[in-house]
């Protein structure tokens, strides 16, 4: 086994499948876990909310634009104060959008978290504070106000030849920064029904979830509707407290299912490969070669008494280093584990690593997705 050149697999193949452990430790156990992990009612879901506002109070590194302090002069009109545009100087306010996500069940007085973006050319709204902005959602209607410090996490300073910046400054949050003040109402029973959709829709999952609904509640209570709803009944005597019953339901243990995939990042070389994936039988060799061009100087001197002048002259030299190559075999149907074992015996870097499935997927002995992010 090559150990030049280390084989680098994404620390959840060595987790799960113990890189390294004896062939009969690596054994693929099923994921079991709760159907809330997995599925949300359908009816309870998160909503967008949106904003313009102003930053007051910068120091110097607010907006620098015309049409920014029309919108400041607006914003003053608003307050009663009646202001010619020309004659602001805004650079200690800039225009923000505000955006926050409003979670289910909230209830006026709730407050959620915010976060603000510069919209014009402020240089940093650190040490801003966000006046009083209305958050209205897709229907038009307000649903929280926000106004708080905004807080950057980071820094920016400039000096007259020097400048000095840490993270982003121009986008920051407001921790608890918005105020509910309208609640927006969640459907949960569909005519005595409840329907959970699963957050990865699957045919054999959405069986699963129906299945262990049945087994453990009632028989004939869950159905799967397609491969990301599952509809379940309310019965009767459970309709006066429908709370314990979801909450029954969605504590109960289901093995999800998922199709065999390999996604490869090729820009940092990490490389995800799913339990599920399998190989036909393959045989795997890898060459290491080593190419290294430089360039030499040599001096020519003339023979003495020979009148002759002395020549410097420049040359390539090449070095081509080959190491001694590996062939694998993996049988068919070799899970990760395997494949795990075997290209770390051939010795490869994930580069190569990316090279050698994408020839495997070419050669259809790969079944599985091979992903490109």
């Amino acid at each position: 086994m090559s150990t030049k050149r280390p084989f680098m697999l994404l620390a959840l193949a060595a987790l799960v499948f113990g890189i390294g452990v004896p062939a009969a430790a690596a054994v693929s156990v099923p994921a079991v876990t709760r159907v809330k992990d997995i599925a949300r009612l359908q009816g309870v879901r998160a909503n967008q909310l949106n904003g313009m506002g102003l930053v007051v109070g910068l120091n110097g590194t607010g907006d620098s634009s015309k049409a920014n302090a029309e919108i400041v002069a607006n914003a003053l009109a608003k307050w009663g104060v009646q202001v010619n545009a020309s004659d602001l100087k805004v650079k200690n306010i800039a225009v923000v959008a505000v955006t926050a996500k409003f979670p289910p069940y909230l209830h006026q007085g709730d407050t959620i978290d915010v976060q603000v973006s510069s919209v014009g050319d402020a240089k940093s709204l650190q040490g801003g504070v966000l006046l009083q902005t209305p958050l209205v959602g897709a229907d038009g209607k307000v649903y929280a106000v926000a106004q708080g410090p905004v807080y950057v996490g980071g820094y920016s300073f400039t000096g007259r030849n020097a400048s000095q910046q840490k993270n982003i400054t121009t986008v920051g949050i407001i921790s608890n920064g918005a105020i509910v003040e309208r609640e927006v109402p969640m459907q949960l029973d569909h005519n005595g029904r409840l329907r959970w959709a699963l957050n990865t829709p699957d045919f054999t999952t959405a069986v699963r979830l129906a299945e262990t609904i049945n087994d453990n509640i009632a028989i004939g209570a869950a159905r799967a509707l397609d491969m990301g709803l599952v509809e379940v009944l309310i019965p009767r005597e459970r309709m006066a407290d429908p709370i314990s019953y979801i909450a029954e339901i969605e504590n109960l243990p289901v093995t999800p299912d998922g199709i065999a995939k390999v996604v490869v990042n090729e820009r940092n070389g990490t490389i995800v490969v799913g339990d599920k994936v399998r190989i036909a039988t393959v045989a795997v060799t890898h060459r290491n070669i080593t190419v290294k061009v430089g360039s030499e100087t040599a001096v020519s001197q003339p023979a003495p008494f020979s009148m002759g002048q002395t020549v410097v002259t420049s040359g390539d030299r090449l070095d081509v280093q080959e190491e001694e190559g590996n062939m694998i075999l993996m049988p068919a149907g070799t899970d990760i584990g395997g494949i795990v074992r075997a290209l770390n015996a051939v010795g490869t870097t994930p580069q190569d690593i990316i090279a050698i499935l994408v020839a495997i997927k070419e050669a259809g002995a790969l079944y599985g997705v091979l992903e490109f992010i």
